[in-house]
């Protein structure tokens, strides 16, 4: 298996360079390492999951190996989003002992954090399977990591939101508050040239006003299933629609029942837990 990796709006190796930094501090050393393990001495070891998980992350693991050892032999065990049992090994490596203990907490946070991401994500996509609802995350990630946590919930299998502030405006109470209404809001937004306007509802006599002056998007907020059910008989269609607020995988599925056709979920992102994953070394 191949461990080339690009992510588009995401620099691996300056991650990998400024992680690395902030674990060997100002001095740029792993004096652990350094004072106990010879530095001719070479490892080999296997990165393996405790736990069935979904698997991402691991070609930036390999990254954090490779950057302070360019020779290490590194065989891929599993792929990003690959689906493991508890047991399974994902990879193998080789090289100089000194580097892969310095490299290994880096590479481990970074793999037991993404695939805890997409282990969860895939649990809410399997929890609406044939409903014909597609799961979306959310802007609840840690700051920095965004675009490595919304990769990781694509390889759970859900479909990323905005991304940002940037890329769809959205429209909430405290807009609304300030604009004087939904209509007005959605029209100010318009007339600014934003292509997608994403309003956010939660009482049903605002979808109407929202729709007639130009919203693109309906979020649904906090709304129950019978709530949910009339707003999507109201829209009819002319809009994409998302359930939105406290959704959790007792609820999941009867909010995707509706007829909606988006739930966003905060907790993908902000209450993932992390994988169990290790890494063994022996001496060779």
């Amino acid at each position: 298996m191949t461990t080339s990796f690009d992510l588009p709006g995401f620099d691996v190796a300056e991650f990998v360079r400024a992680t690395l930094a902030e674990d060997l501090g100002p001095s740029g050393r792993d004096v652990t390492s350094e004072s106990v393990i010879p530095a001719d001495m070479h490892f080999a070891g296997v990165m393996d999951s405790r736990d069935a998980i979904i698997v991402a992350g691991l070609p930036i693991a390999a990254a954090f190996f490779r950057h302070l050892d360019p020779d290490i032999e590194i065989e891929m065990l599993a792929a990003d989003g690959q689906s493991v049992g508890a047991g399974a090994d994902l990879m193998r490596i080789r090289g100089k002992a000194r580097a892969m203990l310095t490299a290994e907490r880096s590479a481990l946070n970074t793999v037991q954090h993404l695939s805890g991401i997409a282990t969860l994500t895939r649990r809410y996509v399997d929890a609406i399977a044939g409903t014909g609802c597609t799961l979306l995350d959310t802007r609840k990630t840690i700051p920095g990591l965004r675009v490595l946590e919304k990769y990781a919930t694509r390889m759970g299998g859900a479909t990323n939101h905005r991304m940002g502030l940037w890329d769809a405006a959205m429209i909430k109470d405290n807009h609304v508050a300030v604009a004087g209404g939904v209509a007005e809001a959605v029209r100010r937004a318009k007339d600014a040239g934003v292509e997608r306007i994403i309003l956010e509802v939660d009482r049903i006599a605002q979808i109407e006003p929202g729709l007639e002056a130009g919203a693109t998007h309906l979020l649904l907020d906090n709304m129950d299933v019978d709530e949910l059910k009339q707003a999507v008989a109201l829209v009819n269609g002319r809009l994409p629609t998302e359930a939105s607020g406290g959704v959790t995988l007792e609820t999941i599925r009867a909010k995707a029942e509706t007829g909606v056709t988006y739930i966003s979920v905060g907790r993908l992102t902000q209450s993932a837990p992390a994988a169990d994953i290790g890494l063994d070394f022996d001496v060779v």
